[in-house]
C-alpha cells in the first residue's frame, strides 16, 4: 500500500470516529427523577393534595348522572326533558376548571342515556344567533323554513356548588368539600333534585393548584 492509500484510510477512519461521536454525545439522555407514568383518571396516584383531584371528579360525576336517571321526571318523562346546564359555583379555595363537572355529567348522560334527556348548548348562543341571522338574511341556506329559526326553551336546569373548608395546623392541612348539584323546574323554580357528595382529605404538606 503507498503512501498516498494510507494516508486516505487515515483520513476516513478519523471522520468515522468524529461522526460515531457526534452521535452519541448528542443522543436524547432521559433526566434523573420520576418518569412520566400514565394512569386512569379514577387512580389515586403519588402527586396528590388535600384538594380536588381527577379521582374525586370521576367518582362525582358518575354518582350525580346515576341519581339523575332514576328520579321520575327523568326515568318516567313522557317526552325528553330539556335540560339546560347552569355553570357551577366554585366556593372552594381551589382554582380548579369548575366545568369539568357539569361537562363530564352531561357526557355521561348522553352517553348512557341520550334517549331520556336533551341538553340545550346555550354557552354557544352567539355563534348559534349569529347563523340564524345568515339563514334569515338568505346568506346561508338552510334545510328548513329560514324564516322559521327557533332555540328550544328549558323543562330544566342543572347546576351546582362546591363548598370547602381548610384547617391548617403545624401538623399539616385538612380539606373538606362538598360537591351538592340541583336540577330546577325552569317553569316553577322547584328543585326536583338534588344529590350531594362529601370528601374529606389532610395531609402533611399542601400541593398548588393550577
Amino acid at each position: 500500500m503507498n503512501s498516498t492509500s494510507r494516508l486516505l484510510l487515515s483520513a476516513l477512519g478519523a471522520s468515522a470516529a468524529f461522526f460515531t461521536g457526534c452521535a452519541t454525545t448528542s443522543g436524547v439522555q432521559n433526566p434523573s427523577g420520576m418518569p412520566v407514568t400514565e394512569m386512569r383518571p379514577d387512580e389515586r396516584g403519588a402527586v396528590a393534595g388535600t384538594g380536588v383531584e381527577s379521582t374525586d371528579l370521576v367518582t362525582v360525576t358518575d354518582k350525580m348522572a346515576r341519581s339523575i336517571l332514576g328520579i321520575p321526571q327523568i326515568a318516567r318523562a313522557a317526552t325528553k326533558p330539556v335540560i339546560v346546564i347552569d355553570p357551577v359555583v366554585n366556593d372552594t379555595r381551589f382554582p380548579i376548571n369548575k366545568d369539568l363537572f357539569t361537562d363530564r355529567i352531561r357526557i355521561a348522560l348522553n352517553r348512557n342515556a341520550i334517549d331520556r334527556v336533551t341538553f340545550l348548548a346555550r354557552d354557544r348562543m352567539k355563534a348559534l344567533e349569529r347563523e340564524r341571522a345568515l339563514k334569515q338574511a338568505g346568506q346561508v341556506t338552510a334545510s328548513s323554513d329560514p324564516r322559521v329559526v327557533e332555540f328550544r326553551g328549558a323543562d330544566y336546569f342543572l347546576t351546582g356548588k362546591l363548598g370547602g373548608l381548610t384547617t391548617r395546623t403545624s401538623q399539616g392541612t385538612s380539606d373538606y368539600i362538598l360537591y351538592s348539584f340541583q336540577l330546577i323546574d325552569a317553569r316553577t323554580s322547584e328543585i326536583v333534585w338534588e344529590d350531594s357528595h362529601e370528601i374529606k382529605k389532610q395531609g402533611l404538606e399542601d400541593a398548588a393548584y393550577r
